[in-house]
């Protein structure tokens, strides 16, 4: 297993987990997985997105910890959880059934968040029983189902076969991201962030996108150049609130919207004035805020009990 990924000091630090364990998904692929909060309180279940970790949801741990039972876990191949041969959507689906399986009691139901390639993990997680005797709600950030290199604005052009075939290139390059410098800043803050970011927020994302290994990077980049889940959008049927930034380049809203018009119970679909992709870091209180207004709607009354010993 890698060391921890390093991360940002101060407020985008995250607090270190009550419990850490690893948990087996279908395959045997080894997954990392972090618990913050008393237990017995309701579940918050953080899945983040391509080339991130735990370490980026350290806003919504530190805030929630203190009421929710809060579970993290690194997608396989990101953080600490090792590389996997096997990249494909079934495979995330398989680790989410496999952390929601060994995290919650056998009638607990959380409140699933997903950014970017995590709210993919769970629309191909979305049809399976398993998935859904565990989940209460969703919370799809900055994210979308499908035709992500063709709609995508990293690169500044009229859309194309052109701009696409540019930007699958971009997206899926093997080049080494090298150490986070003012360039590296501010590369990543054009491709993912809006223009009011903070250099603390900027510092933060950099230093969990440059901790992931480049070859993983681009196997998954490549799933997710191929990504269709368009019809299992229909298969998430629990309650389902979508954010998205309006100046997100890497899943614009066009993405939101298709969502929140096809989602059978859509609670909302909230568009950030000038935020980026990165919204759980950009806009951390607000994102929280939903995160809350799901649980107090359909999972405060949800029973967990502790993680099972010897998971």
């Amino acid at each position: 297993m890698r060391s921890p990924t390093p991360v940002a000091t101060g407020p985008y630090a995250p607090p270190a987990p009550d419990r850490e364990l690893t948990v087996l998904s279908a395959d045997g692929a080894r997954l990392h997985v972090e618990v913050h909060g008393p237990e017995g309180a309701p579940p918050v279940v953080l899945v983040h997105g391509w080339t991130c970790s735990t370490a980026f949801w350290a806003a919504q741990i530190r805030d929630l910890a203190a009421d929710h039972r809060v579970i993290a876990y690194d997608q396989r191949g990101h953080g600490r959880s090792p590389a996997s041969p096997t990249c494909s959507t079934e495979a995330l689906a398989d680790d989410l059934e496999a952390v929601l399986a060994a995290t919650l009691a056998p009638g607990g139901r959380a409140v699933v968040v997903g950014h970017s390639m995590g709210g993919m993990t769970v629309l191909a997680a979305a049809a399976r029983p398993r998935f859904r005797a565990h989940t209460a709600a969703v919370l799809l950030c900055s994210t979308g189902s499908g035709r992500l290199v063709s709609e995508s604005l990293v690169v500044p052009m009229r859309a194309g076969r052109v701009r696409t075939w540019l930007t699958a290139r971009v997206l899926g390059s093997r080049a080494p991201l090298g150490p986070v410098t003012p360039v590296a800043r501010r590369i990543l803050k054009y491709a993912t962030m809006g223009a009011a970011s903070t250099p603390a927020m900027v510092e933060a994302c950099a230093r969990v996108v440059h901790a992931c290994p480049r070859e993983v990077r681009h196997a998954w980049s490549r799933v997710l150049e191929g990504l269709d889940l368009e019809d299992a959008v229909s298969e998430l049927t629990v309650p389902t609130a979508v954010v998205v930034g309006t100046a997100d380049r890497l899943t614009p809203p066009v993405h939101a919207r298709a969502l929140v018009a096809a989602l059978p119970h859509c609670v909302g679909g909230t568009e950030l004035p000038g935020l980026g992709h990165m919204t759980p870091v950009e806009a951390p209180e607000l994102v929280t805020g939903k995160i809350r207004e799901l649980v107090t709607a359909y999972a405060a009354d949800t029973p967990n009990e502790p993680v099972k010993e010897g998971a």
